[in-house]
Formats: structure tokens, C-alpha cells, sequence
């Protein structure tokens, strides 16, 4: 059975879950922190603009009635006092007082705060000064301006958003703590202890299961966690177990096919062995003249085109031989087929053992003809050769009564050299060896000729 190695222990996380997860809240309450300081800024903004509006209406009530008397006196000790006054509060950066005069160009009073700017941001309050000399009778003395100071809205604004930043920021951390708590007692606990189970685990104790210490009526994510790693174990457990049988069946199996595979493999090398013999003897029968035992026309035509491109390859000489028995058809009327046969194989024999070489090919091509090619080997040293073939059959002394050559079977021999220069073909040189050996017929048989490209002369000088 393969074992299976124990897992490795759990390794300490770098970052934990409830890490994350206060991060991630924490962005968010940062996000959202941002978001309702922004909205509450905003509101704190136009609740200032409108106290100080409420502010600045309450001043010109307040001094409206006085600065109208002071202004219909003509009391401008008493009007400045009472500007002086009113440029005193704090929510005021300006106040401007315009007198109005039926015979007189109008004249302004001004009084303004150290450091005022004027602003688009701050309220301004503008409102028409009338007195009431008796009833009944309103007149219109003058404009009185109220222009707030923008420096006191962006004071009262900052005290209001730290508060509501340091509101927001306090909720968030406490937010994040009390996530981080309960993430901490119901999701980590319980996972590291999955963890370390999982860890430890290995082919003995997959049977024991795994448990939390926690409330059995709680059923929720962490339970089907649980229950999924026990069946898990469980399976693994039983495809171990069906892994240990099928392990042990697969060994009586595979003993037996071992024994199988030997007996077949004795076999298949006996019968390969009987067929590499049948196929070699085929091929050999394929290859061999089966009356003379000669290569026959085939091997031949396949030896030929080998050696002759070797030659042309190389440079090196290349002579064939062309031979052929002198009146073969008389004899085999004189004789019969028999001894025509007979008269075959011993002409065979003896131009075979005149080619001693291990290079130089001997076959039957035709009924009673036959050919000699010979690698390595100039006209000079072919012409030899072929002389010595002619004696052999000579001295063979196998009568033949109706020839008109001789009394004995005699044969005719056409040689030729290979030129690399003009000759490209075997065919080429196969049919300057037959010229040849129709010269060698022609001039009376039992000779040799050789192949000449102008003339064709005996090399022997006579018949033998």
C-alpha cells in the first residue's frame, strides 16, 4: 500500500483574517468619515451664516430706533458712539450708516473691525433708518448696513468640525475593536484549530474526527466546514483502503502475467527464429539460379547498378565479362534437355572457380548465357581472366558432336572496360560487352574480343 506522508504542519499565517477585516473596516469608517464630516461641515456652514444672519437682524433692531434719533438730532457724537457700539459686536466686520438730506448730498458713516475684509461668504444686513417726530408722520432719515465678519463663521466652524471628527473617529475605532473581537471568538479560534487538525492528519488517524469546542446548536458556516472535512477524511479513508486491495490484486496480476509474457516471449523467439531462416532461405532462392546455384538476373541487376555508381563515384575500374556457350541449342538437340542441364552446371562451375575473388560477381542471365562483373579490374587483367575461363571450359572436355567449333563445349567471351568519360549507364556498358561477344562469335567462337570504340580485335590473337 502507497503511503501517504502526514501534511505539514500548519504555518503561521503573517497576516490573520481579522487583520484584514478591521483594516477594511477601518477604511470604510475612514471613507465614510470623510463623507458625513464633508456633509456636516457643510450644514454647520449654513447654520452659522444663518445665526450670524439672525444675529445681524437682531443688532439693526436694536439700534435702529437710535441711530434714527441721533441722525434727526444731528447728534453725530451720539451717532458715532452708537457705530461705535455696534462695530463692537463680534459677528460684525462693518457697519456703514448713510444720511439722507433733501438739500444736501448724502453723507456716510463708517465703522469697521481691525483686519476686515469683505467677504460673499458672510451675511450682509441692509435696512432703511425712519423717525417718528410725532405720529403719524415717518420719514425716511437715512440707510443703515450690517456686514458680517467671515473670520467668526470659519472660528465657530472649526471648533464644530473637530468635534465631529473626533465623534466620527471615535465610532470607527470602537466599530473596528468590536469586529476584531467577535471575529477573533467565533471565526479564528475555530479555524486554526481546522488548521492544526487538518495538519496532523495522516493514513492512522483518518478516522478520528474533527471537533470544535463550541455550542452544538449552532449551525452555521463553521459546521458545514466541519462536516465537510470529516467526510472527506472518511473517503480518503475508503480510497485508501480500495487502493490496498486493488494494489494486492494488481500484483497476483501482474505475477501471473509475468509468467504469461515469458512463456509467450519463448515463443515469438522461436517462431521469429524459424521465420529469420525461412526468410533468408527465401531470400537466397530469390537471389540464386536454381539449376546452375549462380545469382540469378535479379540479384544481378541489383549488384550492377551498385558497383557501377561506385565506380563512377570513385574512378576505379570497371570490367564486365559477357559470356555465352558456342552452339548450345545443337547440343541439346544432340543430347537432350538432360544432359543440356547437366552441360549447364558444369560450365557454371567452372567459370565460378575461375573468379576467386570475394568482390567479383558471377550469374546465369539468360539460358546459356552468362556474366562476369568485375569491380577493381582494367581490360588488361579482364582479358586474363577471360582466358582463363575459355580453358576451364575447355578442359571441362564435355563432347559435343555437332558442333562446327570444336569437338568439346566451347564458349565466347565479350569484355569491356568501363570509360567514365562517355559511358553514363550500365545499359550503356552491358551493350558494349554484347558487341563484343557478337564480335567474338562472328570471328569464330571460343574466344575472347574486347570492346573497342572504333574496332573490336581478339586479344588472344587465335581461337584456342
Amino acid at each position: 500500500m502507497t503511503e501517504m506522508p502526514p501534511l505539514k504542519q500548519a504555518v503561521r499565517p503573517r497576516h490573520s483574517l481579522g487583520g484584514r477585516l478591521v483594516l477594511a473596516t477601518l477604511g470604510f469608517c475612514l471613507l465614510f468619515t470623510a463623507v458625513v464630516a464633508a456633509v456636516r461641515t457643510w450644514s454647520a456652514w449654513q447654520n452659522n451664516v444663518a445665526v450670524m444672519s439672525g444675529e445681524l437682524n437682531l443688532i439693526a433692531q436694536v439700534y435702529q430706533r437710535t441711530l434714527s434719533k441721533s441722525i434727526w438730532d444731528m447728534d453725530r457724537e451720539s451717532l458715532q458712539t452708537h457705530l461705535a457700539s455696534v462695530a463692537n459686536v463680534p459677528s460684525v466686520g462693518q457697519v456703514v450708516v448713510t444720511l439722507k438730506s433733501n438739500n444736501r448730498a448724502p453723507e456716510e458713516f463708517t465703522r469697521q473691525r481691525e483686519g476686515w475684509r469683505p467677504s460673499k461668504q458672510a451675511p450682509v444686513l441692509r435696512m432703511n433708518l425712519d423717525y417718528e417726530a410725532f405720529p403719524g408722520s415717518k420719514e425716511s432719515v437715512g440707510d443703515f448696513s450690517l456686514y458680517g465678519d467671515e473670520r467668526v463663521l470659519w472660528q465657530r466652524l472649526r471648533g464644530e468640525v473637530v468635534a465631529i471628527i473626533a465623534t466620527q473617529v471615535a465610532q470607527s475605532l470602537l466599530l473596528a475593536s468590536l469586529i476584531m473581537l467577535m471575529f477573533s471568538k467565533l471565526v479564528t479560534v475555530h479555524v486554526r484549530r481546522i488548521a492544526q487538525h487538518v495538519g496532523q492528519l495522516t493514513p492512522a488517524n483518518l478516522q478520528v474526527p474533527l471537533g470544535l469546542e463550541r455550542s452544538p446548536a449552532r449551525q452555521d458556516e463553521l459546521t458545514l466546514l466541519v462536516t465537510g472535512v470529516n467526510q472527506l477524511q472518511n473517503n480518503l479513508s475508503d480510497y485508501l483502503d480500495r487502493q490496498q486491495r486493488d494494489e494486492k490484486e494488481l500484483i497476483a496480476h501482474r505475477d501471473n502475467l509475468a509468467l504469461l509474457v515469458r512463456d509467450r516471449t519463448s515463443e515469438l523467439e522461436s517462431t521469429n527464429h524459424r521465420l529469420e531462416n525461412a526468410n533468408a532461405l527465401l531470400d537466397g532462392l530469390a537471389r540464386t539460379d536454381p539449376l546452375t546455384g549462380l545469382a540469378n538476373r535479379r540479384h544481378f541487376d541489383e549488384i550492377k547498378e551498385i558497383e557501377f555508381r561506385r565506380a563512377l563515384r570513385s574512378g576505379n575500374a570497371l570490367s564486365l565479362l559477357v559470356c555465352d556457350i558456342d552452339e548450345f541449342k545443337r547440343y541439346n538437340d544432340a543430347y537432350g534437355h538432360a544432359k543440356g542441364d547437366q552441360c549447364l552446371r558444369a560450365v557454371a562451375g567452372a567459370i565460378q572457380s575461375s573468379c576467386a575473388r570475394a568482390g567479383d560477381l558471377v550469374a546465369r542471365i539468360g539460358g546459356e548465357e552468362f556474366a562476369v562483373l568485375l569491380p577493381g579490374t582494367d581490360a588488361e587483367q579482364g582479358a586474363r581472366l577471360a582466358t582463363q575461363l575459355l580453358r576451364a571450359v575447355a578442359e571441362l572436355g564435355i563432347a559435343h558432336r555437332s558442333s562446327e567449333t570444336a569437338p568439346h563445349i566451347t564458349v565466347s567471351i565479350g569484355l569491356t572496360q568501363l570509360e567514365h568519360d562517355r559511358v553514363h549507364t550500365f545499359d550503356a556498358l552491358f551493350e558494349q560487352a554484347d558487341t563484343a561477344l557478337y564480335l567474338a562469335k562472328s570471328r569464330g567462337r571460343n574466344q575472347v574480343a574486347l570492346f573497342e570504340l572504333q574496332r573490336a580485335q581478339d586479344t588472344t590473337g587465335a581461337p584456342l
